[in-house]
């Protein structure tokens, strides 16, 4: 089950070319307490017998029902998804530098560009990022180069995972992150605009928020605008199908995490992030942009266009530090947002909605449990429990069921805080038995 493709004789070469003695000395600077001090691989296995223990390995598997969500959802995918994009002219493709020889990737990715663009309510985007979470961060330096600008406004109901993502990228670098908390699982409007002043360069807010309240954010946004700030938006796409869009609430830039368009869960990974933005600011905006063309005989064309990021180019004036997008991913959100099209878009979303609202009523109905949320909600939504959710959370996976995510780690004094997703795949029998074994777990 293990495989070294060094012999004893290459390692001693290696070691030798650069002046150590063993392989343990290599490791030396490395402090004893962090190295792994035996990896205890088992002999080598016959490929025959490698299939047979992992059969007996998922013959092990519990099925879980999962109402967890917080970014990343367990959405149907239809099966066109995996029979388009597993097409060797897909997932072998890398960067389109040639696009002689890249016609149908950049089409492709084109197609995905504009679609992301009719989904946000924007007018550009790019090929992709790699998730939500850097998306926003990317998002973020975008604003910072836009406005000249150094200090952020962050919304406390932004995702705290994405959050901690925009600190580690920003906060070294010298600039002011300023967290407002929200207030009623909504953001709190009279603290933002307080926290405004003439170095913000952004206001960064989620919709859904974290906690799964919807609101219109078409007020920030203006008074964003009138301080000179721009409004950037986290949004889930499968909501955008009811949802208004960010572009029609005045949003600058528009991010998100693509993995509930056609893109499994995967234990985390891989996924895509998108970004959109308006024309003007077209020139900051990081990673790959395939534009439209004509050859020399008239024909229609893909090219790579306003290379505004790529090292080989701009080198220290490069507008990101992306290496690569996610266009296989992409692809698989763009093949997604095709096969189910505009009005079935707008269905899936309203069954995510009436499965909640459904659920969100059953639950509030348990003894001891009351909805933290006031504002509307679309497929998630916060409830308080008389007990820690982390612990009542833990009780009910030894059931079977995923509840949903304990705020008690991300937001002080929520312990009893969990937040619940229904997605279309979840059934009334299994909402039913959460309720059941809820209510027995209280």
């Amino acid at each position: 089950m293990s495989y070294c493709p060094n012999t004893p004789e290459d390692t001693r070469e290696m070691l030798a070319a650069i002046g150590v003695a063993s392989v343990d000395a290599l490791f030396a600077p490395i402090p004893a307490g962090l190295r792994a001090r035996s990896f205890a691989l088992p002999d080598g296995t016959s490929e025959q017998e490698l299939l047979r223990q992992m059969k007996q390995l998922a013959g092990t598997d519990r099925p879980v029902t999962g109402f967890i969500g917080g970014g990343y959802y367990d959405h149907y995918i239809p099966a066109v998804v995996d029979h388009l994009s597993g097409r060797a002219e897909f997932y072998t493709a890398y960067t389109p530098y040639q696009p002689e020889c890249s016609q149908g990737t950049l089409q492709a990715l084109f197609e995905y560009q504009t679609a992301i663009c009719r989904l946000t309510g924007m007018e550009v985007s790019n090929a992709s990022l790699y998730d939500g979470g850097t998306a926003l961060a990317e998002a973020a330096m975008m604003a910072l180069r836009v406005t000249g600008r150094n200090r952020l406004v962050i919304d406390g109901s932004v995702n705290p995972f994405s959050r901690e993502i925009v600190r580690t990228y920003l906060t070294n670098l010298g600039v002011e992150i300023v967290e407002i908390p929200a207030r009623d699982c909504l953001a709190d409007r009279p603290a933002l605009t307080a926290a405004l002043t003439d170095l913000t360069a952004a206001v960064i807010l989620q919709n859904p928020n974290f906690f799964g309240s919807v609101e219109d954010l078409g007020d920030i946004a203006l008074t964003a605008h009138a301080n000179g700030a721009l409004l950037i938006a986290s949004v889930y796409p499968i909501s955008l199908g009811l949802v208004k869009s960010p572009g029609a609430m005045g949003a600058d830039i528009v991010v998100g995490d693509g993995q509930s368009l056609g893109n499994p869960l995967s234990f985390g990974g891989p996924s895509f992030g998108f970004i959109a933005t308006t024309k003007k600011y077209i020139r900051n905006l990081p990673g790959r942009i395939i534009g439209e063309t004509v050859d020399k005989n008239g024909r229609r064309g893909f090219v790579l266009t306003l290379q505004a990021r790529e090292q080989h180019i701009k080198r220290h004036k490069a507008t990101s530090n992306i290496c690569s997008n996610q266009s296989l991913c992409a692809l698989r959100g763009m093949i997604f947002l095709a096969s189910v099209g505009k009005e079935g878009l707008v269905d899936l979303a309203r069954l995510n909605r009436d499965k909640a609202e459904y659920a969100k009523g059953l639950l509030a109905k348990v003894k001891g449990v009351r909805l933290l949320n006031t504002a509307n909600t679309f497929n998630e939504f916060t409830l308080v429990l008389p007990k820690d959710a982390a612990e009542v959370a833990e009780r009910l996976l030894d059931k079977g069921v995923a509840a949903g995510v304990p705020l008690g780690a991300y937001y002080q004094g929520m312990d009893n805080c969990l937040v619940v997703t229904v997605t279309e795949k979840r059934t009334r029998d299994e909402i039913d038995a959460l309720a059941k074994e809820l209510e027995g777990a209280l």
